[in-house]
């Protein structure tokens, strides 16, 4: 049986999602933990940036995509 973690990915994989944009903290280290290699972690300095990253990502590829930000106070815009 597959645990959460895995099933994750396994989701991901299945919508074309092997790009994740973000800014994490401590809280979304466990999402990170064990990252699998067919997946890329692009890593930006604020999360409006990270934002804009991935939309723009998204629109020139066409592809859906994964932003793993952490709450807090970055993330109003």
């Amino acid at each position: 049986m597959l645990t959460v973690h895995e099933m994750t990915y396994k989701i991901l994989r299945k919508n074309g999602i092997t790009e994740v944009f973000g800014n994490p903290c401590s809280n979304e280290l466990p999402f990170l933990k064990k990252f699998p290699n067919d997946f890329e972690d692009i890593l930006g300095l604020q999360e409006g940036v990270v934002l804009g990253i991935a939309d723009g990502y998204s629109q020139a590829t066409g592809k859906p995509v994964l932003v793993n930000l952490h709450s807090a106070t970055g993330t109003s815009l």
